[in-house]
């Protein structure tokens, strides 16, 4: 599983002491190629981390030897320091791995409380035990360090004939669109070029990451890395590869919003007969953001009001007079108005599915969302994360 599923990776993952509770913090990732072709997908928040810049600029070069990766603190906010310690990281990760490696092929990324610097000693320490213990089983433990408030470790793989497509993910919070609060790391040994990896991983995004949509919240940090060694010597059609790695990017994404903040439940929220795609995507995200909605979800009420007061609020094209909705299978809603009778909607299990339908075109999209829980509010204020 994970990051080293496919061939011509290692990877590692320590404790370097960043977190105070002394878990895992630290993970390396490394291609040993023979291909060191790379892709990259990052936040679309204006105040991006040191690390995003650092890594976007790496991208820019098309060939990524390694990634080194910290839980624990964010390096997001802290000026021209931060910038200095992310080239300082990257770096050492270069000097460690032997005189092939240059730090302008080493992506970088953190996540943790925003607006603290590093403890560089600590981090930089770290990644010589890292490089120490780098192994072609080493993805789990990689996975494991990068975890926040995760609650559990975030793996996916597609093997096809021949070659194979990995990858790990961490997320629990600020999961909205431009991606979530998440890094991820996939890997494929497949032969293919930066500029196929590229096509295929934002295809793969757009649809899965940039549609899960948590909290309303976008991060600082978000980083998406598609890493290809070649070391299968494969050459995969591209419609192929690229459901592959779409593949693993929608298990990643489910796992992401199934381990969200205090949530009781995942809601899958279909909107169909959109005139465009575009309506259809801004009607799931009002719907997903409706907090009334996310607490009455979390109540088991089905209260299909809340759904249409959120689709009004849109600018997309629908007559109020032909909106229909309905709440696991239930048709609540009929042309606006009263439906089937809201008693039959059972509420009991964990995935909560929403429907509505525009009544407008053809077009539809699924945004992914959760229910809003005291412990979802605890978590959020009782300790910084």
């Amino acid at each position: 599983m994970s990051v080293t599923a496919a061939q011509g990776f290692t990877a590692a993952g320590i404790a370097a002491g960043i977190k105070a509770n002394g878990n895992p913090d630290l993970a390396l990732v490394v291609n040993n190629g023979p291909r060191l072709a790379a892709a990259g997908v990052f936040t679309s928040n204006r105040v991006k981390a040191a690390p995003v810049h650092w890594s976007e600029q790496v991208l820019r070069g098309a060939a990524v030897s390694a990634v080194v990766l910290n839980s624990g603190g964010a390096n997001a906010c802290t000026g021209p320091k931060g910038f200095q310690d992310t080239h300082a990281t990257a770096e050492k990760v270069a000097a460690v791995l032997g005189g092939e490696f240059n730090a302008g092929e080493i992506a970088v990324a953190s996540t943790g409380l925003i607006g603290v610097l590093l403890p560089m000693d600590k981090l930089l320490r770290g990644i010589d035990t890292a490089a120490a213990a780098l192994s072609e089983d080493g993805g789990e433990a990689a996975a494991v360090a990068i975890k926040t408030t995760d609650t559990v470790h975030k793996t996916a793989t597609v093997t096809k004939e021949g070659w194979t497509v990995g990858g790990m993910a961490k997320g629990a919070g600020m999961l909205a669109p431009g991606l979530a609060t998440m890094l991820v790391v996939l890997t494929t040994d497949a032969d293919l070029d930066s500029a196929t990896l590229d096509e295929a991983l934002r295809a793969a995004t757009r649809t899965t990451f940039d549609r899960v949509d948590s909290d309303g919240c976008m991060s600082t940090n978000d980083t998406v890395l598609l890493l290809a060694s070649g070391a299968s010597g494969e050459v995969p059609a591209y419609e192929e590869f690229a459901e592959a790695v779409r593949t693993v990017c929608d298990d990643l994404a489910r796992q992401l919003i199934g381990d969200a903040e205090g949530a009781s439940k995942d809601i899958r929220i279909e909107v169909i007969g959109a005139a465009s795609e575009d309506d259809a995507v801004e009607v799931g995200r009002s719907i997903a953001r409706n907090n009334l909605l996310k607490c009455a979800i979390h109540g088991e009420d089905p209260n299909w009001g809340r759904v249409l007061s959120a689709i009004g609020t849109t600018k997309a094209a629908f007559d109020p007079d032909r909106l229909n909705v309905a709440i696991n299978g239930v048709w609540v809603c009929r042309n606006g108005s009263v439906g089937e009778d809201r008693e039959l909607v059972s509420m009991k299990d964990r995935e909560v599915r929403i429907t509505a339908d525009l009544s407008t075109g053809t077009e539809s999209a699924v945004i992914w969302a959760n229910d809003l829980t005291a412990e979802y509010v605890h978590e959020n204020s009782a300790y910084s994360s």
